[in-house]
Parts: structure tokens; C-alpha cells; sequence
């Protein structure tokens, strides 16, 4: 059996994918699949997965017409035949450890999901966005959410998930959004019955400055701006559907707000039990909901 299956989303990422690519094919992991979906490139992302796939059959090209990551990740998972899957972003890079170390640990403990630290790297610096320093095994929904520092780090890619948990849930990703990682994330580290952090491996995540999601065109930052409080409240309405008893405040989402030539001048959060009102981005008044009634 495939031990992990690895997801590569891939959209005119030409100038970073083989570097991505070369750290997969050379995983001391031997027992993967890197499955390849190119997600309606009109650049030479195809021809570059094509040369790997001709020198190593462990890779699987998929094209399709441009439906974004989280239905490209999608069409990866209905093919994927590994005992874990894993996420990789197409200018991203992963060591060469990375899948190794990540599904002995995963393995060890049991643990449906491993996590790695979380690096993100770009204009001449690194930054640690999730630092993993001593293996730590984890079952309470709270202590996963610690682990993985869920409300400030949604990232998927650092992580391999069992396949067999995804799928009996059926967790897949959002289709035709941005920021499609909050609520996959959520539901895999709610359904997880234990997660395992990994020190010393890491995930590189570039900071690719002509990615759509950091992209300052107003048509790509508008839209990012409406999906990303939309997925900020389908996290929190998934947690309170399941009732679930963990710390408030580590979850937000826009309840109300109003902006005035673009520059929002009022807005109401909520998290579980607590309400706050900023004015221009700046908190004036909190309290919690039970207060407020």
C-alpha cells in the first residue's frame, strides 16, 4: 500500500515548480504517490510536471480547467490511494525528511493527523509561522487546536492527514472560494481522534508575491476580503453546530459591518460567547453575549 499521498495543486507556478517538485522526488520516503493537478495553467507548469512524470512513475499528472485549489485538491483526493494524504502548494517545498518522519511519527502514536513546523519564507527572511520543538501527542479537541495554533495558523499543507478519517467524514475542500483551508483544517482536527507534532521537519511556504492571494488588485482583494470572513463563520458555525467546549475568543468572524469609500469604518465581531465593536480596526467595547442580552 501507497503510505502517503501526496496533492500538488498547480496554477502558472513555472518559475517555482521544480524546486517544489525536486523536493518531493527525492523524499527518503520512497513509498509515495505525487499526484499533480494542473488547475488550467497557460504557462509551462504542464510540460514540467510532464518531464518528472516521464523519469519517475510515482508521478500522476491531472489537467483540468481552472477551478481553483480547493477543487483541484479535490480532484486529487478522489484519485488518491495512499494510507495518509499530504497537501504540497506548487511554490512551496517541503524537506527532504519531510514525509518520512511525519508518517513513522503518525504511525508511532496512531495519530490521524501529523504536523510539522510551518516556515514561511520570502523577501530575504524566514519566519516561523508554527514551530514545532518536542514531539507532543494530542487528543482533546482543545489541546489539538493548541498544537496546531488553529486560530492564527489554518495552514493544511503541514500536515498529512489519515485518508481513511477524511474520507469516512467526508471532509473535502470548498470549491470556488479563497481561503478554503480554514474550515477544511477545522473539521480534520475536530474529527482526528489524536494529533502527533513533529520537531526538526519542516514546510517552506513561499510567500509568492504574484499568488492571486496576494495580489492588490481590487478585484482579487475584495473577493478575498468577502470569502475569507465567510469562511471565518462557516469555522465558527461548524464548532457551534457541534457544541463543542473549548476556550472563546480564539475563533472571530464579522457579524456586521459598514464601510464607506472602501474603508470599513465600523465592525461587529463575535466569537462563541463574546461580542466586540471595532472602529477603524480598533476595539472600543467587548463584552460577552450574555452581558449584552
Amino acid at each position: 500500500m501507497i503510505k502517503v499521498s501526496v496533492i500538488v495543486p498547480v496554477f502558472n507556478t513555472e518559475k517555482y515548480l521544480e524546486k517544489c517538485l525536486n523536493s518531493l522526488i527525492n523524499q527518503t520516503l520512497q513509498d509515495i504517490e505525487i499526484i499533480c493537478v494542473n488547475d488550467g495553467s497557460t504557462d509551462k507548469s504542464a510540460d514540467i510536471i510532464k518531464k518528472f512524470a516521464n523519469k519517475d512513475s510515482r508521478f500522476k499528472l491531472i489537467n483540468q480547467e481552472n477551478k481553483k485549489q480547493g477543487a483541484a485538491r479535490n480532484t486529487g483526493m478522489k484519485i488518491a490511494k495512499g494510507e495518509y494524504i499530504g497537501f504540497v502548494d506548487s511554490d512551496d517545498w517541503v524537506d527532504l525528511e519531510y514525509y518520512e518522519k511525519l508518517y513513522n511519527a503518525a504511525k508511532k502514536y496512531n495519530a490521524d493527523i501529523a504536523l510539522a513546523t510551518n516556515i514561511r519564507t520570502g523577501h530575504g527572511k524566514d519566519k516561523k509561522r508554527l514551530n514545532i520543538t518536542e514531539e507532543k501527542f494530542v487528543t482533546t479537541l482543545q489541546d489539538k487546536i493548541d498544537v496546531c495554533q488553529q486560530w492564527k495558523n489554518e495552514c493544511p499543507t503541514n500536515k498529512i492527514y489519515r485518508h481513511s478519517m477524511l474520507k469516512n467524514n467526508n471532509i473535502t475542500w470548498p470549491e470556488g472560494v479563497y481561503c478554503e483551508d480554514k474550515l477544511f483544517t477545522i473539521k480534520a482536527i475536530y474529527y482526528a481522534s489524536s494529533i502527533v507534532a513533529v520537531p526538526g521537519v519542516n514546510y517552506y511556504y513561499y510567500r509568492n508575491p504574484n499568488s492571486t492571494v496576494n495580489s492588490k488588485a481590487k478585484k482579487h482583494y475584495k473577493q478575498l476580503s468577502l470569502d475569507k470572513n465567510i469562511a471565518k463563520k462557516s469555522v465558527l458555525d461548524f464548532l457551534k453546530e457541534k457544541n463543542v467546549q473549548i476556550r472563546d475568543r480564539d475563533f472571530w468572524a464579522t457579524k456586521y459591518e459598514f464601510s464607506f469609500c472602501g474603508i470599513t469604518l465600523y465592525r461587529l465581531e463575535e466569537s462563541f460567547s463574546t461580542e466586540k465593536i471595532l472602529l477603524f480596526g480598533l476595539k472600543i467595547f467587548e463584552k460577552t453575549k450574555k452581558d449584552i442580552q
